[in-house]
């Protein structure tokens, strides 16, 4: 397999074939985000892109997952994307579902009848950074986009038949902001009604602008306690038909998983528990992004 710079894949798709077919973010302004620092977005050749199919229909029967790498592979133009899916289906049939990261941008230039098509030539899920619902916490954050935004493209998504997993970032908004922030994701998440969520906990990285505004006083980080009673007021106002719950990332002090609205109050109280000190949370050697 041909690859180029960092790869990086949701936990989701460890066991997926991690093909390659853009390089970069086409955004990557993200204020946390480092993955990306100095890479130019590009899209890989096709040549290279059909080379890496032959490579795993030799030697990767046993996973029956493709994830498309890199940030944002469904930035692709429609022709090119729909004949990397019809080549995954021709080369490696044995594959049950097709997934990749997505954003706004990228969604808002698929209609929805491309989308759809989408879907029928193997698409089965698409990862997209909300990271939070506040407005305020969206700008400085340098996300591109506006919670109204977000909801409108994550309800394109669910509306082409397309399964969403939604990442938030608890932190994000900072101590002054972390409940508006919590109560704002829980709002935006409801308004999408997505599959999956996936709640991680911002660690500052350095050379971005999260970091640096942190060192110079311009930012101020949640300590433990705060992160995880944000994490229990976005539960409580998050309202999903029947949408999956993960807090169960490396960087995130508290492993939840609970299926909502079920496990909600059950949730809470654990949560509870941790708060008053009954749950001990996971120590900062062991947290890792």
């Amino acid at each position: 397999m041909h690859y180029e710079g960092n790869i990086i894949r949701p936990p989701s798709e460890a066991n997926s074939i991690l093909l390659q077919v853009t390089v970069g973010c086409s955004h990557n302004k993200c204020a946390f985000c480092g993955t990306y620092t100095g890479e130019r977005f590009r899209i890989k050749p096709d040549e290279v892109i059909q080379q890496d199919i032959d490579f795993a229909a030799t030697h990767c029967r046993r996973q029956r997952r493709v994830f498309l790498c890199d940030g944002d592979a469904l930035i692709l133009p429609q022709k090119r994307l729909v004949f990397i899916l019809e080549s995954i289906a021709d080369r490696l049939p044995w594959v049950t579902r097709i997934g990749a990261y997505a954003n706004t941008k990228s969604i808002s230039m698929k209609s929805p009848e491309e989308l759809s098509e989408l879907r029928r030539q193997g698409l089965g899920i698409l990862y997209m950074g909300l990271e939070s619902g506040d407005d305020i916490t969206l700008k400085n954050i340098r996300k591109g986009a506006d919670s109204k935004k977000m909801i409108a493209m994550g309800t394109r998504v669910r509306e082409a038949g397309i399964k969403l997993s939604v990442t938030v970032l608890l932190g994000v908004g900072g101590r002054k902001r972390s409940q508006v922030h919590a109560r704002e994701t829980g709002r935006v998440l409801s308004a999408i009604d997505p599959e999956f969520v996936g709640a991680l906990s911002l660690m500052l990285i350095p050379g971005t602008k999260m970091h640096t505004d942190h060192v110079q006083g311009r930012f101020a980080l949640p300590e433990p306690m705060e992160m995880l009673q944000e994490l229990r007021t976005m539960i409580e106002h998050t309202h999903l038909s029947h949408g999956l719950f993960h807090a169960n990332h490396a960087s995130n002090y508290l492993p939840i998983r609970a299926r909502l609205p079920r496990d909600r109050e059950e949730t809470l109280r654990l949560i509870d528990l941790a708060l008053e000190g009954e749950i001990r949370l996971k120590p900062e050697f062991m947290r890792a992004l």
